[in-house]
């Protein structure tokens, strides 16, 4: 995931708070995905779209945020 980002995320690690923000609410949801598809937490399939939803929206929203502070770095 980001792979081209690989060292600007190291760099704004605990140091951008809207960075640490998306980053980690994107990690809380790719869990809650991969403990309902495993079977460790029940819930429906209709809550399960909607986690799916919600960490592709947090994906996009932190690559977006990403590729501008590249784009403004390299400028």
């Amino acid at each position: 995931m980001w792979h081209e980002y690989r060292d600007l995320m190291t760099k704004l690690k605990g140091k951008d708070r809207h960075f640490d923000h998306l980053f980690e609410k994107h990690n809380e949801l790719d869990d809650k995905v991969k403990d309902a598809e495993e079977g460790r937490i029940h819930i429906d399939d209709m809550e399960l779209k909607a986690l799916k939803k919600e960490k592709l929206r947090v994906k996009e929203e932190l690559g977006q945020y990403l590729s501008q502070l590249n784009n403004s770095a390299n400028k």
